[in-house]
C-alpha cells in the first residue's frame, strides 16, 4: 500500500526534473541563438563600417599622423574641394573642382575660418612635368589630391597635407542624414525647380541645398556670391551636426557618404578631430581671395594681385601659429611682369593678362646663386 503510494510521488519528481532540463535547454539555445546574432551583426556593421573607411579614405596620399597631432590643442588646415559629378569611383565623370576651399581650424580662439579661392583663378600646377598654367579648379583632374593641395599650398605659402574631397550625391547624403538645414537665402532666385526668397528661413534638403549653393549666373556678385553661398552652407551643415551630436557617430556618416568622399585623414584621425575640437565650430571666419577679372590666351581668368595673396598668406599662417612669410611664387612673378606691361589692379575691367614662361628659367638661376 505505502509502496504504491510513493511511487507516483517520484514520477512527478523525475517529470518535474525533466521539464525544467527541458526548459533550461531550450533558453540556453535561445541565449545562444541571439548571441550568434548578436556576433554576426556586430560583425556585419564592422565589415560595413570598413568597407566604408575603405571606400572613403586615399592610402595614395597617405600622410604620417605623429601622436597627439588631433590632440584638440592643435591646429591644422584642410583642403576642402567639391567637384560637380555624380561618383569617385567612376574616373571618367570626374570633374573640376569648382569648390575650393581652406579650412582652418584654431582651437585657442575656438573658430575654424573658410577661405574659399575662386575656381577660375590662375595658378601654376604645382608638380607637372613642365611649366603649366591653368584654372586652380584644374589641378585635381590634372594630378589628382597632391597637385591640387600644392598648387593651392604654393599660391598663398601656406602648408596643406590634409584633403577632403566630396561630390554633389555626397553632399546631398549629408545634408539628408542631419535632416536637412534652415537656411536664409542671401538673395531671392529660382534654380533646378526651387525657389527661394532672400531673409527668409528656408528649410532645405540635400536636393535644395545643393541647387541653392550651385547657382551661379544669377547672382549679381557672380562666382563670389556662389562662394558664400556655399560657406553659408557648409557652417549651416557643421552646426547641425554638432547639435544633434552626430558626430560621433562616424562610421554611420561615412557609411551613408561611401562612395561620395574621398580624404588622406584615416578613420582614427577623423574620429579624433570629431570628438576633440567640437568647441572649435563655436565661431567660424568667411573670407575668400578678392581677385580681378582678366584675360589669358582669350580665356577668362581671375588673376590674384599680389597685395592680395600676401594678405590671406598673412592670416592664414597667422591662425596656424606660423610666422608671416613673403609671397613670392609664379603668381607674384608674373604680377610684377604684368604690371611692368601696364596691367592695372586697380582697374574693375577685364584686362589682358600675359604668362611670361621665362619663370622656370629665374628659378633656375635663383637655386643656382643659392647653391
Amino acid at each position: 500500500m505505502d509502496h504504491n503510494d510513493n511511487h507516483p510521488a517520484k514520477t512527478r519528481v523525475e517529470v518535474n526534473k525533466r521539464n525544467y532540463k527541458k526548459r533550461r535547454h531550450i533558453l540556453e539555445f535561445f541565449i545562444g541563438l541571439a548571441l550568434i546574432a548578436a556576433v554576426c551583426y556586430s560583425s556585419y556593421v564592422y565589415l560595413r563600417t570598413k568597407n566604408a573607411v575603405d571606400n572613403t579614405y586615399d592610402s595614395n596620399n597617405h600622410v604620417q599622423i605623429k601622436k597627439g597631432e588631433f590632440d584638440g590643442k592643435k591646429k591644422f588646415a584642410v583642403l576642402l574641394m567639391g567637384t560637380d559629378t555624380g561618383a569617385l569611383d567612376r574616373k571618367e565623370k570626374i570633374g573640376n573642382t569648382d569648390t575650393i576651399i581652406i579650412a582652418v581650424v584654431n582651437p585657442q580662439k575656438k573658430r575654424y575660418t573658410l577661405m574659399s579661392v575662386p575656381r577660375d583663378t590662375m595658378a601654376q600646377m604645382a608638380g607637372a612635368e613642365q611649366f603649366e598654367i591653368e584654372k586652380i579648379n584644374a589641378a585635381y583632374p590634372i594630378g589628382g589630391a597632391k597637385m591640387a593641395m600644392n598648387s593651392v599650398s604654393e599660391l598663398v605659402n601656406v602648408p596643406i597635407k590634409y584633403y577632403a574631397l566630396v561630390n554633389m550625391k555626397g553632399i546631398m547624403r549629408l545634408i539628408r542624414y542631419v535632416g536637412g538645414i534652415n537656411v536664409r537665402p542671401t538673395l531671392s532666385f529660382e534654380y533646378g525647380g526651387y525657389i527661394f526668397k532672400k531673409g527668409q528661413l528656408t528649410h532645405m534638403g540635400g536636393g535644395g541645398a545643393l541647387a541653392y549653393s550651385r547657382m551661379r549666373y544669377d547672382d549679381p556678385e557672380g562666382d563670389y556670391g556662389r562662394q558664400k553661398r556655399q560657406r553659408q552652407v557648409i557652417t549651416t551643415l557643421i552646426n547641425k551636426a554638432v547639435s544633434l551630436n552626430t558626430l560621433p557617430q562616424l562610421d554611420s556618416v561615412l557609411t551613408s557618404i561611401s562612395g561620395n568622399v574621398k580624404t588622406n585623414l584615416p578613420f582614427d584621425a577623423l574620429k579624433q578631430i570629431a570628438f576633440n575640437y567640437r568647441g572649435s565650430t563655436k565661431n567660424v571666419k568667411n573670407d575668400y581671395l578678392h581677385g580681378h577679372n582678366a584675360t589669358i590666351d582669350g580665356a577668362s581668368y581671375q588673376v590674384q594681385s599680389t597685395a592680395e595673396l600676401q594678405r590671406v598668406s598673412n592670416y592664414l599662417r597667422a591662425e596656424l601659429g606660423l610666422k608671416p612669410m613673403t609671397v613670392n611664387n609664379n603668381e607674384t612673378y608674373q604680377n610684377k611682369r604684368n604690371k611692368r606691361h601696364g596691367f592695372d589692379f586697380t582697374n574693375p575691367a577685364t584686362q589682358d593678362y600675359n604668362i611670361y614662361k621665362d619663370y622656370m628659367n629665374q628659378q633656375d638661376q635663383q637655386e643656382e646663386g643659392e647653391n
